[in-house]
């Protein structure tokens, strides 16, 4: 590991104006960032800790919505019961996404930007345009079985690691964040950049940009909500194919859908193509088959990972069904 120092500001101004300097890292809880950091993938020479930082906590907002503090650990947010009340696709995502042990120091802001865990990307001894732009992409002709049908580009096809920026991602959560010129807001539908020929972009966020919070509007609230996981092993490991998805039916008509995809592509998959199909809608298997069916279309797998194609397709509907008929576990 590389010799880096260590800073613990108490004071947002203070730990963005270590970060100006160049070379600089945030670290919350370090469950991926001292991981790569050991793998020599990163090697900042200083760490602005932002733990000491007033940033966690849940709180509510007047339209019903929440407010999720960037430095609240996984396990509080997955907790807290109005998260679970009225997002509980987002503690579902959270409790799939590690182990207890993890959870308790992964915070959220960090979360969201955990780097993909191809295997490429991970090994220095390998080429990898994620890691090192214009070397190339090993994965495409190599091992990725479990990589992106969608959105990929020649470029890149890696996954997004994160569950829980998928149920964000269904739920129109906007990442605020705080910068030298002043505070900010992105939606998380524009917070990922389509990969496209730069895949070492991991988000929108301006330069040492530090994210403050998440909002999550009162507009989206989905008691029915559910996050469902598919995954290799039944123990704690990173998706397949996950879905984020709430439904609301009135006399057997879809009035309300969100649809987001997890393990299918370079970001959260927002499913604005099944949303479509279904809304206005019969509430049925044949309709919600169909809706994936439609967004699937768009899949383009590589040699090893045309399973994922059906499997989504089969997620997708089995989700919604279950939702439509009551069952939200």
């Amino acid at each position: 590991m590389k010799e880096f120092t260590y800073h613990r500001p108490a004071l947002v101004r203070e730990a963005l104006t270590l970060a100006a300097r160049g070379g600089t890292r945030y670290l919350g809880g370090g469950t991926n960032l001292v991981d790569l950091m050991k793998d020599g993938v990163e090697t900042p020479t200083r760490l602005v800790d932002v733990r000491q930082l007033s940033l966690d906590g849940v709180r509510e907002t007047p339209d019903g919505g929440l407010i999720l503090g960037a430095t609240t650990s996984n396990s509080d947010a997955a907790a807290d019961i109005r998260v679970r009340r009225r997002f509980p696709a987002l503690s579902q995502a959270l409790l799939a996404g590690a182990s207890g042990q993890l959870r308790n120091m992964a915070t959220l802001g960090g979360n969201l930007l955990q780097q993909t865990r191809c295997s490429y990307f991970g090994d220095v001894s390998e080429p990898c345009n994620k890691r090192e732009p214009g070397s190339g992409c090993p994965a495409i002709a190599g091992e990725h079985h479990n990589h992106a049908i969608l959105g990929a580009s020649e470029h890149c096809a890696a996954t997004h690691p994160s569950d829980m920026a998928v149920a964000l991602t269904a739920f129109d959560a906007v990442v605020h964040y705080e910068s030298l010129q002043g505070p900010g807001g992105i939606p998380l539908a524009e917070f990922y950049p389509p990969v496209g020929d730069t895949p070492q972009r991991v988000s929108a966020l301006p330069p040492g940009a530090l994210i403050t919070a998440i909002a999550l509007p009162g507009a989206a609230t989905a008691p029915g909500s559910r996050y469902r996981k598919v995954r290799e092993r039944a123990s704690y490991a990173f998706s397949t194919v996950s879905i984020a998805a709430a439904l609301k039916v009135e006399e057997d008509t879809v009035t309300s859908v969100r649809i987001a995809l997890g393990g299918v592509a370079s970001r959260p998959w927002r499913a604005r193509t099944a949303e479509v199909a279904l809304l206005g809608g019969a509430a049925t298997a044949d309709a919600f088959r169909a809706a994936a069916a439609a967004e699937l279309s768009a899949a383009r797998p590589l040699r090893d990972n045309a399973y994922k194609v059906p499997l989504a397709r089969n997620l997708i509907e089995a989700v919604l069904t279950g939702l439509a008929q009551g069952r939200t576990r």
